[in-house]
C-alpha cells in the first residue's frame, strides 16, 4: 500500500512539475505568393494558407502577407508594426519579399541597396523584441527556356536575401532555389498543375481563363508550404517539435 501511495504521489509530482509546451506565434510577412486569398480569387491560394494546418495546437500562425507588397509598402502601410505589436518574446517571423521589390515600374519597388537595408532593419527590429526572424528568398516563378530548363527570375534579389541572412546570422529558406528544383522535377507541362492556369470557362471566378506562372492553386500552395516546413525542420530546431501531420483547424 505504501509503495502504491508513494508511486501515485511521484506520478502526480512529476505531472505537476512538467511544463506545458510553450505557446508561440509564427508570423508571415510577405506578398501575394503567401497571402490569404478572398473567395473571389479562388482557386488562387497563397502558401501561407495550407501552412497553418501543419502545426500543433500550441502554435498560432498569423499571416500578415498581402498582395502586391514589397519591403517598402509592407512597412509604410503599418503591416510590419502590426507584427511587432502583436508578437511576444520567442515568437517567429517568416520574412519573404522580392517579387514586388524587384519590379522597377512599380511604385513600391526598392533598389538593391534599399532592399538590403529594409531586410536588415526588419531583422534588427525583430531581434529588439526578442523575436526569431527567418528570411526566405522570393519563391520561384515558373519559367522554362526552349530546352525545358527552368530559368530563374529573382537572381539578384534572391542573392541579396542570402547575403543578408549570412551577414546577420539568421536562418534562410531558399524558396527560389527549392521552387526551381520542384518545377524542374515536374517538367514543363506538369509544373502548370501547381499554378493558376485555367482555360476560358473552366472556373466562374476567372471566366476568361488564366495563365499565371507566379501564383499558386491549392496543390501548388500546399507543396510550397511543405518545402518551407521541411527547411524549418532542418534549420530551426526550436520549431521542429511543433510540426505535425496536417489537420483542419
Amino acid at each position: 500500500m505504501k509503495k502504491l501511495v508513494f508511486g501515485s504521489l511521484a506520478i502526480c509530482s512529476l505531472a505537476f512539475i512538467l511544463p506545458d509546451k510553450r505557446k508561440i506565434k509564427i508570423f508571415i510577412a510577405g506578398d501575394s505568393t503567401a497571402s490569404i486569398k478572398e473567395t473571389k480569387a479562388y482557386p488562387e491560394t497563397g502558401w501561407g494558407m495550407p501552412f497553418v494546418y501543419f502545426w500543433d495546437s500550441t502554435v498560432t500562425v498569423v499571416n500578415k502577407a498581402k498582395n502586391g507588397r514589397s519591403t517598402k509598402s509592407f512597412r509604410n502601410e503599418g503591416l510590419w508594426k502590426q507584427i511587432l505589436d502583436e508578437s511576444s518574446e520567442g515568437d517567429y517571423v517568416l520574412i519573404q519579399f522580392g517579387h514586388n521589390d524587384e519590379v522597377p515600374t512599380k511604385s513600391n519597388a526598392t533598389t538593391e541597396p534599399e532592399f538590403r537595408n529594409n531586410l536588415t532593419v526588419f531583422i534588427a527590429e525583430a531581434r529588439s523584441k526578442k523575436l526569431n526572424p527567418i528570411l526566405l528568398t522570393p519563391v520561384a516563378r515558373r519559367k522554362f527556356d526552349s530546352t525545358g530548363k527552368v530559368v530563374g527570375t529573382h537572381d539578384v534579389y534572391s542573392q541579396i536575401v542570402r547575403d543578408v541572412a549570412a551577414k546577420e546570422n539568421v536562418p534562410m529558406i531558399d524558396m527560389d532555389k527549392k521552387g526551381q528544383q520542384l518545377y524542374q522535377q515536374m517538367g514543363v507541362e506538369n509544373s502548370k498543375l501547381l499554378f493558376l492556369q485555367l482555360k476560358p470557362g473552366e472556373h466562374p471566378n476567372h471566366p476568361e481563363g488564366k495563365e499565371d506562372n507566379t501564383h499558386f492553386n491549392e496543390l501548388g500552395a500546399r507543396l510550397i508550404a511543405q518545402l518551407v516546413l521541411a527547411e524549418i525542420k532542418n534549420q530551426v530546431p526550436g520549431l521542429a517539435s511543433y510540426i505535425i501531420a496536417p489537420v483542419k483547424k
